[in-house]
Order: C-alpha cells, then sequence, then structure tokens
C-alpha cells in the first residue's frame, strides 16, 4: 500500500487475513525457546513467528507517523500480557497493516475486517485503538454451516460454525446502505402468515390500523359513511382520499367497521438483515461457484458488504484477496477496485477467474516480473514464488497446490486430451522449473521423472540459457505422437524466449484441460441497469 495507493482514496475495505484457526491454540502463546522438539508441533501454513522483522514492526508501531498513541499503549500492554510468541507476531503484522490501511481510507469509507475465534478478541481490541472505540458499528456473526459433523461429538467442547466480520467506520460520514432478504425462511412465513387479502388487481395484502395512537381532535372526521376512531385517524381527509383513489384503503363490508390501510407485500423490502448472517452458507465441495481455494469466500457475503457501505463507483480494496472473490463482486457491482496478495499462485487465480466470468475486462498488474531481468531478479530473492510465477505464465498447476515442500522433481503439470482413433486420450506433460544453473543431468533426471511419472512429455523452462549440451540430450529422447502430430518428448526452453514469445511448451494446445475451475460468465448488474454490453 505505501507508495502505491494514496492518503484518502479507498471508499470500502474487506480483509480476511491469513490465520489458521487449525493451528494448536495453546502453541501460539509460547515463546520460542519453549516451543521444544518442532517435529512435535503441527506446521501451518498460516503459523506467524517472532523474528527480527517483527521486532522491526513494533518499533514502527511504537513511533508511528500517524501519531496514534492509543495503539503503542495497546502493543506494548498486549506484548507484556503474551509475550515474543506467534500470537503476538501476528497482532503486530496486523496493527502496522491496519495503520496503512486506515491511511487510505476516505472519512466517508468503511472497513470490515473477517476473522475465527482464534484471535478475534485481540483483533477487536487492535481496531479500536487503531479506528476509534467511537467508530465500532457491528460484530457480525456468520453462521457458514450448520454443524451436523459427526466429529462434535467426539469433542470436549461445541462445535464452531461461525465467524466473526468486525464492522468500523473511519467517521461518523461513512455511507451505509441498509440490506434486506426476501429468501429467509422467517420472512416467508411471516408473509403467508400476515398477508391473507387479495385485491381486485391481485395483489396480496395486510390490512392494518389508520387509528392514530394519541387523541387528535384535528384528525376525527367520517369518511365514506364510516365513523372515525375515537383518537381520530393517523391521516388527514385529504390523505385518505389520495389512498382511496389509489387502492390503499381497505374498506369493511359492514359500516360499523373501521378502514383501515392495505400494506401491500410487493412493496416490501424484506426482511432487514441484522448482524446475525445465517443466510449465507460457506461454498460446498460441488457448487458451481467453487474454485479450490482453501479459504474462498461466497460471492453473496463480499455482495452484501459492498452493496452495504460503497456506492457505484466507489473503490473497494482487498488487501489479503486471495482468489479474488471481493475484486469479483466489486467489479459485478460495478465498483472499483484493488486486490493485493503476495502470491503468484493467487494473482494468477484472479486473472484467471476475472478474464473468464468478464471476458475482456483489463486488469493492471504491479509487482510481476515484466521483463526478463525482472524474473532474474525474481528467481534469485523467492525461489518458490519464481516457480510459481513460471507455472502460472504457461498456464500450469502447481505441484501439491503450490504448497512448499520437495517436489521430488516435479514443479507442475499441464493436462490434455489428444485423439487416438475413435477415443480422446488423457494426456499429461511435466514441468520442471529451474531458477539457478542447469545441465545435461537436470534434463537426464526430468527424463527419469517422465518415466517414473508416466506422463507423455517434459518440459524443463530454465532461469538461464541452457547449454547446447542440453538441448542436443533432450532431441536425443525422440518424439511422441499424440493425436495428428509429433511433439518432442523432451523439451529444454529458455525463460527469455518464453518470454518474448520464441518458444513455449509444445503440446496438444487444443486439447488442453483447465485445471483451476472457472468463474462462470455473467454480466455486470450495474451493466444490466444501463443495458450495455459486458
Amino acid at each position: 500500500m505505501r507508495g502505491m495507493i494514496p492518503d484518502a482514496s479507498v471508499d470500502l475495505v474487506y480483509l480476511d487475513p491469513p490465520f489458521n484457526s487449525n493451528a494448536t491454540y495453546n502453541v501460539l502463546f509460547k515463546p520460542p525457546e519453549e516451543l521444544g522438539d518442532a517435529a512435535q508441533i503441527r506446521a501451518f501454513e498460516d503459523t506467524w513467528h517472532w523474528t527480527i522483522q517483527t521486532e522491526r514492526e513494533y518499533e514502527e508501531i511504537r513511533n508511528n507517523p500517524y501519531g496514534n498513541s492509543d495503539l503503542a499503549k495497546l502493543t506494548g500492554a498486549l506484548l507484556q500480557f503474551l509475550g515474543q510468541n506467534d500470537m503476538m507476531a501476528y497482532l503486530v503484522h496486523m496493527a502496522n497493516r491496519l495503520l496503512e490501511i486506515r491511511r487510505v481510507m476516505k472519512d466517508t469509507a468503511s472497513i470490515y475486517l473477517h476473522c475465527d475465534p482464534t484471535a478475534s478478541h485481540y483483533l477487536k481490541l487492535v481496531m479500536d485503538a487503531v479506528f476509534g472505540v467511537n467508530n465500532f458499528r457491528n460484530e457480525i456473526t456468520w453462521k457458514r454451516r450448520h454443524g451436523f459433523s459427526s466429529a462434535v461429538h467426539e469433542s470436549n467442547r461445541f462445535g464452531t460454525c461461525t465467524d466473526i466480520i468486525f464492522f468500523y467506520s473511519k467517521s461518523l460520514k461513512a455511507k451505509f446502505t441498509p440490506q434486506y432478504n426476501k429468501d429467509s425462511k422467517e420472512y416467508k412465513e411471516y408473509v403467508a402468515k400476515c398477508f391473507t387479502l387479495v385485491d381486485e388487481n391481485g395483489r396480496r395484502y395486510q390490512a392494518t390500523s389508520l387509528t392514530n395512537p394519541a387523541y387528535r381532535p384535528n384528525l376525527i372526521y367520517e369518511y365514506k359513511g364510516f365513523k372515525p376512531p375515537a383518537n381520530g385517524w393517523m391521516i388527514t381527509k385529504e390523505k385518505m382520499e389520495q389512498w382511496d383513489k389509489e387502492g390503499r384503503i381497505h374498506f369493511p363490508k359492514n359500516k360499523n367497521g373501521r378502514l383501515r390501510r392495505k400494506s401491500f407485500v410487493d412493496e416490501l423490502m424484506g426482511m432487514p438483515i441484522q448482524n446475525l448472517w445465517d443466510d449465507i452458507v460457506q461454498i460446498g465441495a460441488h457448487d458451481a461457484e467453487r474454485l479450490g481455494y482453501p479459504t474462498q469466500k461466497p460471492q453473496a457475503l463480499l455482495e452484501r458488504i459492498i452493496s452495504a457501505s460503497s456506492n457505484e463507483g466507489d473503490v473497494v480494496l482487498d488487501p489479503f484477496c486471495g482468489c479474488g472473490t471481493t475484486v469479483h463482486a466489486a467489479e459485478k457491482l460495478g465498483r472499483s477496485w484493488i486486490g493485493i496478495d503476495i502470491t503468484h499462485l493467487a494473482i494468477n487465480l484472479i486473472r484467471t477467474r476475472l478474464t473468464a466470468a468478464f471476458p475482456g475486462i483489463e486488469i493492471e498488474t504491479h509487482g510481476l516480473p515484466a521483463s526478463y531481468a525482472g524474473a532474474l531478479e525474481l528467481a534469485r530473492a523467492d525461489k518458490h514464488e519464481f516457480e510459481l510465477w513460471v507455472l502460472s505464465e504457461i498456464g500450469a498447476m502447481p505441484y501439491k497446490g503450490g504448497r512448499k515442500g520437495p517436489d521430488t522433481g516435479i514443479d507442475g503439470y499441464l493436462f490434455f486430451g489428444y485423439p487416438e482413433g475413435k477415443k480422446v486420450r488423457d494426456g499429461k506433460a511435466l514441468i520442471e522449473v529451474k531458477g539457478g544453473s542447469t545441465g545435461v543431468k537436470d534434463v537426464g533426471y526430468l527424463d527419469a521423472v517422465v518415466v517414473r511419472e508416466g506422463a507423455d512429455l517434459g518440459a524443463l523452462v530454465s532461469a538461464l540459457k541452457p547449454t547446447s549440451k542440453m538441448r542436443e540430450h533432450a532431441a536425443g529422447k525422440g518424439t511422441v505422437t499424440l493425436g495428428t502430430r509429433d511433439y518432442p518428448r523432451l523439451q529444454v526452453i529458455w525463460l527469455k524466449d518464453l518470454m518474448e514469445g520464441r518458444a513455449r511448451v509444445e503440446y496438444p494446445e487444443a486439447g488442453r484441460i483447465e485445471y483451476t475451475k472457472k468463474a462462470p460468465r455473467h454480466r455486470r448488474e450495474y451493466q444490466e441497469e444501463m443495458g450495455s454490453e459486458s
């Protein structure tokens, strides 16, 4: 955010910062010297550690340029209470970023922070210190699942089926549009029970009182032979005549009855949304919306937040955007958006998702290698992220979902189908990415892995220029017939050639099988209203 996003330029922030709720809770509070044998402690990708970098971030909070003494006092007290452990490292990380988020928010902006019970109690204190106690709006409880799992019966505690979303504004000027739900069970039962009358136009309605709760002598009048109530009517005679013309007055058959107002069901907005959200369930394993990202949130959840706290054309920021649900919902609802993520796997997934849902969309990216020199810099800085970036450029599926660990000679896969007679066969190409020096032995190793895995093809993408002997060794492994043409069984590709369009992985691209599930294509809601094409 620093140096990229100007002050007071964002209208709404949603963030779902990484914190693994499955981590052993007690371990999060132990200082490093008390952790013991690392083999006895479960390792989680989202576990935070107190490091020299954490020390620097802690000092930055204590001396922050925004003059927030409340946050400095709070983090000091928390450090005394928690000590230098993983939980405190996480809170320092979040506190620093929340300060920057507040900087980029307009005075009319709001922020929604999504978390689970692992750290929610501490995060609320941090939010209070950053945004001010007076700017707290809601603690929203999202009931993400109904908890029918039998696992709870074998536990020593109640099951957890909710997440917490903290809703704060930057000031009292923040925008807010109430949200409603017409699909809830309670609303449907209310409509069926109360709206039992039907007028001559087929509109369902409820006859509600027109009696004034207090005595109003100026509102005591007879209307079309119907006597007024003792306290008088709720409306003037002129208003009564207007409503009568509009068909909004219920006339009883008996003149001794009481005139009542017609409240039409089709004019109701629905059940007002409160701070318990139990009408949006988490994404199921077979839902069309599911893209395979482990922490993916339902799009309906983000659409509600964006609709409530921003207007069309506003800027929505998600600083931990993961698989891009926030930016997808923002684009659909006609908002501008900024998404931030540090992994190339997530960035590639977001690009794939948005281009599938909104064909022709223009996405501006920052931080990705734009040149061969930039690619080499990434290879030196972070081998794992370099591999993921190369795989994303090829469109390959990362080995083991991109998680760190031994790759056993495989960094990624390309899957495809090819015709063989009247059938279509499934094919597979293995991808190995090398950010450093390579040689003939690497080609030989790739050959052995292709044989071991029963793959059709293997490709080695090298950051450094491959030697002629490497290419000769690969060419010596011959070709393989896939469908109507032959392909080199082993391919050695220089990254510079790949980036500049002089080389590519050769395989039956026409039969390519996408490894990421594409988001359904749809028109943007604001374009529906304008009648324009997507």
